[in-house]
């Protein structure tokens, strides 16, 4: 399913349904224009790769079978506005609905990788304000296109080693299996960061039950 964004944020559930076995992830795509952020999410979504599209921001939704549990992904693809400053490229409100983030480059194009590192920059500066944070991945796209290649895998890596992100270099027009592994990676990085918040959650509901009580 593809909804089409105008003005308003999708409204998409981060909470486990009614089915315990059904969990909602959601998952906002940032980026420059033109680096295959909407081939990555069609390829994950059909197998299938498509290289144009219009410039319609959208929020597809997907469901995958993760370890016998049925994943619902929600994924934003993202406009990245050309004509504003880099500071006003990420929202509040984007930050809010993601469970995860996906920063995507191409190994092309020496200018996208530089609005990711602002991207990062301005979603530290929002998460530190904001007081939460979301796990995030770094995705170098077009790989396919080595012989013009301006960014090495290496700055790919050490950028997302300083910003404490999973890193990935794929190409979606050649091959299905690593755009997979760039959803099923972030997953797994929510997965995780859920579960340190519950276990966060239930030492201090712990606490609280113990060191609450008077003492007799």
């Amino acid at each position: 399913m593809v909804v089409e964004i105008k003005s308003n944020l999708p409204h998409c559930s981060k909470a486990i349904d009614g089915n315990q076995n059904k969990v909602e992830v959601n998952i906002l795509l940032l980026g420059a224009e033109n680096v295959g952020k909407s081939a990555l999410t069609v390829r994950f979504l059909t197998k299938r790769f498509i290289g144009e599209y219009g410039n319609i921001e959208s929020v597809y939704s997907h469901v995958e079978k993760i370890d016998r549990r049925d994943i619902s992904f929600n994924i934003w693809d993202s406009l990245y506005p050309q004509s504003c400053e880099s500071s006003e490229s990420v929202s509040e409100e984007q930050l809010r609905w993601a469970d995860g983030i996906v920063l995507v480059y191409s190994i092309c194009d020496r200018a996208s990788f530089e609005v990711v590192q602002q991207q990062i920059t301005l979603i530290q500066k929002l998460f530190s304000s904001l007081s939460f944070s979301v796990p995030m991945v770094v995705v170098g796209n077009k790989r396919d296109l080595h012989h013009r290649r301006v960014v090495s895998s290496e700055e790919g890596r050490l950028l997302a080693l300083s910003a404490d992100c999973g890193f990935f270099e794929v190409s979606a027009a050649e091959a299905y299996h690593g755009v997979l592994l760039v959803f099923h990676g972030l997953h797994e990085l929510i997965k995780e960061a859920r579960g340190v918040k519950k276990g966060a959650a239930g030492i201090m509901g712990i606490m609280k039950t113990v060191f609450g009580k008077k003492r007799e």
